[in-house]
């Protein structure tokens, strides 16, 4: 467990909150194990019957550590493992899934929102998926599911322009149900919860099931990009992505790394 995933429980509600906000909230393999293993505990805890995520200081999460990236692609690192676990695991929770997004949502800030079952904004929330610029590709099953969800022509914009999103603009795409001012965007998220937690929970996750239907073909699109995105992170592309993003400049994606 990291202290950089602050862990509690509301009643029958398991609250996630990321909390490196010294780093923006950017996600680390420990944060992603942390992650997944409160997400498996608490679903298998027949006294929890909702999870929440949100984030801390103004931010819900940056992203991906870029220098995990960097690592990863100079063969020192071991990124891949913990993240693939996360989003293998997000089609397949048991339990709904309710996201509290203020700030930025960056990357997987963005693409997990698309297995979550209620999504909250605050009004200065904003989602981007700057896949391409890094050099890498679409993760977490999002060339589908964004696809599906908002259309072929938004999500390109999103996945490929990497053309960000304002709150307003996610409402309308389909994958937030409402703005929240951010004073009370955790509230709405455990209010809503706590509206689910008195459903019966048979019931409830019969529901979901039908709602959500087989997740073999999100996991099957899931497997696909991982295997494009592992080549991706070590092509020259992506390390003159990454290293450029810490020399502060501007990558240049014409030389020879």
């Amino acid at each position: 467990m990291t202290s950089e995933i602050a862990i509690w429980r509301d009643g029958g509600v398991q609250v996630l909150r990321i909390a490196r906000p010294e780093k923006k909230n950017a996600l680390t393999g420990a944060m992603y194990r942390a992650l997944c293993d409160a997400l498996e505990a608490a679903d298998a805890d027949g006294s929890i019957a909702a999870h929440i995520v949100t984030g801390s200081d103004g931010v819900f999460t940056a992203g991906n550590d870029i220098a995990d990236f960097l690592a990863t692609s100079r063969g020192t690192g071991d990124l891949g493992k913990d993240v693939v676990r996360f989003i293998k695991l997000l089609p397949v929770i048991k339990k709904p899934l309710i996201a509290a997004v203020g700030g930025n949502a960056i990357g997987i800030g963005t693409t997990m929102l698309f297995h979550c079952d209620l999504v909250y904004a605050a009004p200065d929330a904003m989602f981007a998926t700057p896949f391409l610029d890094l050099g890498v590709t679409p993760e977490a099953a999002s060339s589908l599911l964004m696809t599906q969800r908002m259309g072929y022509a938004r999500a390109f914009a999103m996945l490929a322009l990497g053309d960000p999103m304002s709150a307003d603009d996610a409402v309308a795409a389909g994958f937030v149900n409402a703005i929240v001012p951010a004073a009370d965007l955790e509230q709405a998220a455990l209010d809503a919860a706590r509206r689910l937690a008195k459903k019966p929970p048979e019931a409830l996750a019969l529901a979901r099931r039908l709602m959500r239907g087989d997740p073999a073909e999100v996991l099957k699109r899931t497997d696909e990009e991982v295997a494009v995105f592992r080549e991706r992170l070590r092509s020259p592309e992506a390390i003159e992505a990454f290293t450029a993003f810490f020399e502060k400049r501007t990558p240049n994606f014409n030389k020879s790394v």
